[in-house]
């Protein structure tokens, strides 16, 4: 193992620590944060691992000419509209409404990269849902940049609501959301997925991620950015995210 390898991976167990022992982290120390996404990669890797298998992938871009960004997202995260989520985990309880896909076809590496209508017929299902972020820091707004990448992308959890059905063809630009939480609206918005195209996402994820997820496999969600921003929640708070077109999801928090 070299010496920045090294680095990387007590920067990962770093973030493990913090979030298993609910002692959140100010920020990490210069030598100690990633450099690039390479770096990123390298320390998500190793944090998603101590959590168990990898479920999916969250994958988003901050603008429609940006490269976009993924992380995993642990198995034992994942659940069903109506989810209560409660215990120790659950401390920074940000929210952010989102459009993801359960992927109903392997999709392995391979030399010629899909198309986007391989990579689209590839998937089985179409769901609104509901990313929780968490966080090993007290403050990830106050972070670099790098250490809140590294950090899984500040994923927490993930809670899907039932099928969309007519979501080929569907133009998600004019798809209009609201997140309420405790029964007041907070973000009421169309067409606000950053990265212009969402579906564009997909056929990215499965040709310039392949190496790293070793394809993308049956059974897999995955989820494709916020269109609502970062919202916070209490620790009893009821959440209720209303997509125009995509349908329904909700969760719940509990002490």
């Amino acid at each position: 193992m070299g010496e920045r390898e090294g680095v990387l991976l007590e920067t990962a167990n770093r973030l493990i620590d913090a979030r298993r022992k609910q002692q959140p982290m100010e920020d990490l120390a210069a030598e100690a944060t990633p450099v690039d996404m390479a770096e990123v990669y390298v320390v998500q890797d190793a944090v998603a691992a101590a959590f168990g298998a990898i479920g999916g992938w969250k994958v988003g871009a901050p603008n429609a000419e940006a490269t976009p960004a993924y992380a995993p997202m642990p198995a034992a995260w994942i659940a069903a509209s109506g989810a209560a989520l409660s215990g120790e985990r659950w401390r920074y309880r940000g929210l952010e409404a989102e459009i993801a896909f359960l992927v109903g076809e392997d999709l392995p590496p391979r030399e010629t990269p899909y198309t986007r209508e391989e990579v689209l017929g590839a998937m089985a299902s179409c769901h609104p849902a509901i990313e929780v972020l968490e966080s090993a820091f007290v403050d990830p707004a106050k972070v670099a940049k790098f250490a809140s990448l590294a950090d899984l992308q500040m994923h927490g959890g993930f809670v899907f609501g039932e099928a969309f059905a007519d979501w080929r063809g569907f133009d998600f630009n004019e798809e209009h959301v609201v997140l309420s939480v405790d029964g007041v609206i907070r973000v009421d918005r169309t067409g606000s997925n950053t990265s212009g195209d969402l579906l564009k996402l997909l056929p990215w994820l499965a040709n310039e991620g392949a190496v790293r997820t070793g394809g993308l496999k049956k059974g897999q969600w995955i989820t494709t950015g916020s269109w609502t921003g970062n919202t916070l929640a209490t620790s009893s708070s009821v959440v209720d995210v209303v997509f125009g077109r995509a349908g329904r999801v909700d969760l719940r928090f509990g002490e």
